[in-house]
């Protein structure tokens, strides 16, 4: 009932949604009428299905987001009944994804052949979610939170600084550039700024117009402007040719990556294998 009754939402009429179920019309509209009278109201405001009420808006949310997680649970029972080795999941930030995804696959190709590996480059709160639903077996994120059936332990931390283009006027200097200099440029505000506490540069933070969550499209920008924003050293490790890093005065804190892994994944040796890889990665550099 809830992907047909999405079906048409999508569609906005009966005609399309059964084109794209492969049914028929009558069909589907006998399954919205039942949806309907199981729900006690109206999912629709006309016949012509183009226009929903406000039940319609919210059932519409709600099963779109049980019919992605019923489907991607489908596509993991194939995926492992597909792959003798078992599958291996892991999800990271994406500047520890940079550094940890090319070992992580050279280790399993050359120790694990014909196990299935999918990676994914999130932020924090998705690879979380991704360990709390079970997509993930290994996760590295930057907060610690206590999951189910998840051990977790503290990666590395590695200091924030300032980071900016070679060519900017402060990109030469060696001293801490003082928090009123670096608010004083063009800045450009990102998610990991959250992390720092320091109530001076929090002051600063609130005042910032422009935020820019995908730490690439962030790097780019900094690149070929005159803008400049807070960032941990590690997010530099790879790809940042023109980047320099520059310590902050008074600016002690950290970012701390944390290592994740499912207590019962479904590819065990794989997944010790891989975390005592990750380990023995040098974060200091």
């Amino acid at each position: 009932m809830l992907r047909c009754f999405c079906a048409v939402a999508k569609a906005g009429n009966l005609a399309h949604a059964a084109d794209r179920l492969g049914r028929t019309p009558s069909a589907i509209s006998m399954t919205l009428k039942q949806l309907e009278a199981h729900l006690g109201g109206p999912l629709f405001e006309s016949e012509r299905k183009n226009r929903l009420t406000a039940l319609g808006e919210q059932v519409f949310q709600l099963g779109e987001n049980q019919l992605k997680h019923f489907d991607g649970t489908v596509e993991a029972i194939e995926r492992l009944a597909s792959a003798p080795q078992g599958v291996l999941r892991i999800a990271a930030v994406p500047s520890v994804a940079a550094l940890a995804f090319p070992l992580i696959i050279r280790y399993t190709s050359r120790h694990f052949p014909g196990l299935k590996v999918e990676l994914r480059d999130a932020d924090t709160v998705q690879v979380v979610e991704a360990l709390a639903q079970g997509w993930a077996d290994i996760g590295l994120a930057s907060t610690q939170q206590s999951l189910n059936g998840v051990a977790s332990s503290l990666l590395f931390s590695d200091a924030f600084g300032l980071v900016l283009s070679d060519g900017h006027a402060l990109g030469r200097g060696v001293a801490p550039v003082p928090v009123g200099e670096v608010f004083a440029m063009p800045f450009l505000r990102n998610a990991l700024c959250d992390q720092i506490q320091s109530p001076a540069i929090q002051a600063h933070l609130s005042q910032v117009d422009v935020s820019v969550y995908n730490i690439q499209s962030l790097l780019a920008m900094i690149r070929e402007g005159d803008w400049a924003t807070l960032l941990p050293r590690t997010v530099l490790r790879r790809g940042s040719g023109g980047l320099v890093f520059r310590a902050v005065e008074g600016l002690s804190e950290t970012r701390q990556v944390y290592l994740y892994a499912r207590e019962t994944p479904s590819a065990p040796e794989a997944v010790a294998g891989v975390e005592g890889v990750i380990r023995s990665m040098n974060w200091s550099d």
